[in-house]
């Protein structure tokens, strides 16, 4: 049977407001600002550098008896139902729309079962067509439904041109059975509690507040709550594999569809297709490492953003970098004393440190999004966060009505504390928290504290985070950005290291992932591998 959630918020698709989000929604800052990686929806390229030709062999595209197409995973039982599906296609906005059903426990196939949302953008040459690209955005709890319907966007021409796009709302994102924990009002209340607690009182109603969060997902999310990890979200990739009639999967993975997509390899290593992971967050990371990455990488965009800031003569942050940085540390510490107001908001009439720094996080994703916190930083400076408190309604997929479009900043919780252990043990949390101060004076605290919704998550699975190899697969394709505030570089090296055939690519740049968002020498040879099978040269670097 199917299992609905106990009250699904309802969505609407503001596309306009999507295309602002291009690229930007994370993971975020402390109770926002907190876990994994990203929604990654696309922005224009910018300026090209130096191409270069890609190199290396070629893998064929993949065929197979249709008869073992659709055949479960050896080992399995009960899955039969699920891996026959054929999907039934209709036209609906954004391309044609699809269910996928799959059972809520893998262990329990009888059981009860959810159906997930699909959509697909059919390749532009019929001629030429290739097959199926499954794509993920990240999050945890970006929708991959929005994320295909910008296929002219998140993929180059060729591919676009060969390849259906087909996107996905994983279990409890979206479409998919939304997992739905707090109303509006819960979520402004939880979004906008103390980031940063001074004292003992501000710590534990930091505790209450996460608390709340996760006694709402437990009141409300039902069966489904305790299987929307990444491994179940995996194996559903592979139920949709067979049902799109591909012997292998071919994927494009962004930010936490990077940790998907490393899943999905680690078990179904012989139906790894034409594989791309950009903007990397390994599958071996504890909490902690993710936390301190994160609060590093954004510390470094934060950096970047000022730099950029200082050339312009309006830039209200100083004259050196350094003057930039504790100009916005001491920024965020007056609003937690001292908010500002906000007149554009029928919830929420002023600028905490929490939504402060949410809408700078929010900038840090893009280089497009900087003037627009300049201008916003002005705005502040003067006693006006409505330009702020827009950033952080966009990072938040909030409307000013306090509406919220989607349940990103709930599922990412629910994924993250299946995926991996964490503490609310203030004193392990207070340690964290002056540890990552100490190489991230801007962003370290927010992110220490983002540990402890998980430390109190209802659904303890006692799951270890460990290193995938995926050793039979098919050539994987990585992909590195230097400055990328919420997968930092060395996670891209990290896992370059550990998938057993895999190569890696590097964008000098700035800003959260690179595929059509850097230059050709980037796109060109991730293109060539999705269109002719070219493996790219491991090392390269733009």
């Amino acid at each position: 049977m199917r299992l609905s959630t106990a009250r699904p918020r309802p969505r609407t698709l503001d596309r306009g407001r999507a295309k602002r989000r291009l690229a930007l929604l994370a993971s975020g800052v402390a109770a926002a600002l907190s876990l994994s990686a990203c929604l990654v929806l696309p922005f224009l390229p910018s300026s090209e550098s130096s191409s270069s030709s890609s190199g290396g062999t070629t893998v064929p595209m993949a065929s197979a008896d249709p008869s073992t197409v659709r055949q479960p995973p050896t080992g399995t039982t009960g899955l039969d139902r699920f891996y026959a599906q054929q999907l039934t296609w209709s036209s609906c906005q954004g391309g044609e729309c699809a269910t996928l059903e799959v059972p809520i426990d893998y262990a329990q196939p009888q059981g009860s079962t959810i159906k997930l949302a699909l959509l697909r953008v059919k390749a532009k040459s019929t001629s030429g067509r290739l097959g199926s690209l499954v794509v993920n955005p990240g999050g945890p709890g970006g929708s991959g439904v929005e994320y295909a319907s910008y296929a002219n966007q998140i993929v180059g021409a060729p591919v676009r041109a060969a390849y259906d796009i087909v996107g996905f709302d994983p279990r409890g994102v979206g479409e998919s059975e939304p997992i739905d924990c707090l109303d509006d009002a819960g979520l402004d209340a939880f979004l906008g509690m103390d980031p940063t607690p001074d004292d003992l009182t501000e710590e534990q109603a930091f505790v209450a507040g996460a608390k709340a969060l996760a006694d709402g997902c437990k009141a409300h999310g039902g069966a489904l709550l305790a299987h929307v990890s990444t491994v179940d979200a995996a194996k559903d990739m592979d139920v949709l594999r067979a049902a799109l009639g591909e012997p292998k999967l071919n994927y494009l993975g962004k930010s936490y569809g990077t940790f998907l997509g490393s899943t999905y390899a680690g078990l179904f290593p012989a139906k790894v297709g034409r594989f791309v992971l950009d903007g990397v967050v390994p599958p071996d990371l504890s909490s902690q490492e993710l936390s301190e990455g994160q609060a590093r990488g954004f510390e470094l965009a934060t950096r970047a953003y000022v730099a950029n800031c200082l050339k312009r003569s309006s830039c209200p942050l100083g004259t050196t970098v350094d003057e930039g940085m504790q100009w916005l540390r001491d920024f965020l510490k007056g609003l937690d004393s001292q908010p500002i107001r906000v007149t554009n908001d029928s919830k929420i009439t002023e600028l905490n440190e929490a939504w402060g720094a949410i809408g700078m996080a929010y900038a840090m994703y893009s280089q497009q999004a900087w003037p627009s916190l300049t201008s916003a930083l002005i705005a502040a400076k003067n006693g006006d966060g409505n330009e702020l408190m827009d950033l952080a309604d966009q990072y938040a997929d909030r409307t000013s009505a306090g509406k919220y479009s989607g349940n990103i900043m709930e599922v990412i919780y629910a994924v993250n504390c299946l995926d991996r252990p964490d503490t609310a043990d203030l004193a392990i949390v207070e340690k964290n928290a002056d540890s990552f101060a100490q190489v991230a004076p801007t962003w370290g605290r927010f992110l220490a504290w983002g540990s402890v919704p998980c430390g109190v998550w209802p659904i303890q699975t006692g799951t270890t985070p460990a290193k995938i190899t995926a050793a039979g697969s098919g050539p994987i394709v990585i992909v590195g950005t230097t400055r990328d505030p919420a997968t930092i570089y060395e996670w891209s090296v990290r896992l370059r290291g550990e998938l057993a055939n895999s190569v890696l690519l590097t964008f000098d740049g700035d800003g959260h992932t690179a595929y059509t968002r850097s230059n050709s020498c980037i796109d060109r040879p991730i293109d060539d591998y999705y269109v002719k099978g070219t493996v790219p040269t491991d090392g390269l670097k733009c």
